[in-house]
């Protein structure tokens, strides 16, 4: 999978990459990362991408000229020969990022990812450039650049391969209806703590009824709403277009 991620500030996005699953990925091959500085797609000589909103107010405003330069020098330089291609808006707007947004975009082969900043994006870059608005939460952030690394990162975890383990993934909080269950590691008794009998039973059936068990108590006590049925979870949430 591909990603082609716009901002202003490159080094925010660049430094997470050189670490872990994603680090493996990337040199093994199974994801590709580039990271574009919006600069680069200006044209005056001070290479500006934001001014001052129309009809006045506080803030700066991300102007549409690097960005839908960004997308079209990305999709020229860079063409996904028959491929899947999409371009995503991170921005307060956005639909709610879930992990079934991330098994739907896990589709495509390629994502460029649109970084908001300051008071935002001029609004043609979300009517006619991005397909997608997309948002991780309902708090305020500098800008898309964590965003567009939760995006990455959730996504890459969904690629066979990027884990180890093929079924790493499918074990996975929010990927089983809820959260997933409580893990214990040695020692089995640690300040008089000790760790369920069960699980040091070796009874693989009984330890397996353990844990969907606690897992399901997880989810009920602390997010129910995981529990309703998936088209009402659902509702609300941008569809493909």
């Amino acid at each position: 999978m591909i990603f082609d991620v716009v901002t202003a500030f490159p080094g925010m996005v660049e430094g997470p990459l050189g670490f872990s699953i994603l680090k493996r990925a990337r040199e093994a091959g199974i994801v590709t990362v580039r990271v574009h500085d919006l600069r680069a797609f200006t044209e005056d000589k001070h290479h500006k991408v934001d001014d001052a909103p129309f009809g006045g107010g506080d803030g700066m405003v991300l102007m549409p000229g690097p960005l839908f330069a960004a997308v079209e020098g990305i999709r020229r330089d860079h063409p996904v020969a028959g491929g899947r291609d999409r371009t995503v808006l991170f921005c307060p707007q956005g639909a709610r990022y879930d992990q079934g947004a991330a098994r739907r975009l896990a589709g495509y082969d390629r994502l460029i990812l649109l970084c908001g900043r300051y008071k935002g994006v001029d609004e043609r870059v979300r009517e006619h450039l991005a397909d997608e608005s997309i948002s991780i939460g309902d708090y305020v952030l500098t800008g898309g650049e964590i965003p567009a690394m939760v995006l990455v990162d959730s996504l890459t975890r969904l690629q066979a391969g990027a884990l180890g383990d093929e079924e790493a993934a499918e074990r996975d909080s929010f990927c089983q209806e809820g959260f997933d269950y409580p893990h214990y590691t040695r020692p089995a008794d640690f300040r008089g703590l000790q760790v369920p009998e069960v699980l040091l039973s070796g009874h693989h059936e009984r330890i397996a009824a353990w844990r969907k068990t606690r897992a399901l108590l997880a989810t009920a006590r602390k997010r129910p709403d995981l529990l309703e049925p998936r088209t009402r979870r659902k509702a609300g949430a941008t569809q493909e277009h």
